[in-house]
């Protein structure tokens, strides 16, 4: 399946820290109001593409369209603009790159800190703190105050680029989701559905998971799929227990991460159309870290069933991201097959699903699942 680099590029480029999606929620909603039966936007700024199918339960799909980024918290006397982190940033990767302040126009900078060769020896060997950093925009302060205030949102610059079977970009983390959920509603025109798809597209998840917490509590979804990347530590110096996950290796089921553990029904479920439907697959156990599966899994009033795909990224966090073209192909293809026949699985407890456990029936059971 060949992928759509084009509109990838786009998603990828399109600005949107946490707090701040408007443009890259514009560019979503022109992608999917022609795909989906409804298109809402709540209070939050959540995107909820809807798909009507035949029974009564609700699906929910969370990819988060923020990006992590940052925030001008000051401009100093000669026009240097300094920052607050929006999401998880590792220091190291910062020196010396391009980014773009959305202030009045977007201003290109380079962010910088103290050079190399006037460093004492002890602060060689440290990586410097986050807030030692400053970004230069080239212009004299009185320019950079009529285009750039305090609360102003900062993205980095950096294309999207093939790299062999892979892409790179900035913001792979989440903007591949937006683009396998987007593509996933694609394929799925034309298809009568089992049950109502919540197609959702959330806000503010790189600082807290509240996007998707608002979104599942008023959905209240029956079943819940999470789709983010993972960790892929498969490279030079790693082991194969710290790996997480391996590019091409296909997509990747989550088991658990630091903030769910997923339904072992779901995760079976997948396993199971996987390899029915010949998907490449590879199972994702992230001992940190948290995803939207965990608000999808909990914040409706009876909770979901509820799982994740995942697909493996190296260099997470970090100022370029990289993703296999294969590994997207697959989480669109098993996407795809799982919300078009939940209601051909036995989903009830009282099924021997495999997880080791004495199957007899629990009084209680979903009897909403049938």
């Amino acid at each position: 399946m060949a992928l759509n680099l084009s509109l990838l590029k786009s998603i990828c480029a399109a600005p949107g820290v946490s707090g701040y999606e408007r443009r890259i929620r514009n560019l979503i909603h022109e992608e999917v109001k022609g795909l989906a039966d409804e298109v809402q936007i709540d209070n939050m700024g959540n995107l909820i593409a809807i798909r009507r199918g035949k029974g009564n339960k609700r699906v929910m799909v969370a990819a988060h369209m923020d990006e992590i980024g940052f925030i001008v918290n000051h401009v100093d006397e000669k026009g240097f603009v300094r920052f607050l982190p929006l999401g998880g940033f590792d220091p190291k990767t910062l020196t010396a790159q391009r980014v773009l302040i959305h202030g009045r126009r977007d201003v290109l900078g380079v962010m910088g800190s103290k050079p190399i060769h006037i460093m004492k020896a002890e602060e060689r060997a440290k990586v410097v703190p986050l807030n030692e950093y400053f970004i230069d925009t080239g212009l004299p302060k009185e320019e950079v105050d009529k285009l750039i205030s305090v609360g102003d949102p900062i993205t980095r610059e950096r294309d999207m680029v093939e790299l062999g079977d892979c892409v790179t970009s900035k913001s792979l983390d989440n903007r591949i989701s937006v683009f396998i959920l987007i593509e996933t509603l694609r394929r799925l025109q034309g298809q009568d559905l089992p049950y109502d798809l919540y197609a959702v597209f959330t806000v503010q998840e790189e600082v807290g998971l509240r996007g998707a917490m608002g979104s599942a509590s008023h959905i209240d979804p029956d079943f819940g799929f999470g789709l983010d990347v993972t960790i892929a530590y498969d490279v030079p110096g790693s082991t194969p227990q710290e790996a997480v996950s391996n590019l091409g290796e296909g997509t990747a089921i989550k088991v658990l991460d630091g903030s769910v553990i997923s339904d072992y029904r779901m995760v079976n479920y997948l396993k199971e159309l996987a390899k029915s439907e010949e998907i490449k697959y590879q199972l994702e156990l992230l001992p940190a870290g948290g995803t939207d599966t965990a608000a999808v899994q909990r914040y409706g009033t009876k909770g979901a069933v509820a799982g994740a795909l995942s697909i493996p990224l190296r260099n997470m966090h970090q100022s370029t991201e990289v993703v296999h073209q294969g590994d997207v192909a697959a989480t669109i293809d098993l996407l795809v097959a799982a919300v078009s026949k939940l209601d051909g699985y036995d989903w009830s407890f009282a099924k021997d699903h495999g997880d080791g456990q004495h199957p007899d029936r629990v009084a209680g059971d979903l009897d909403w699942l049938g």
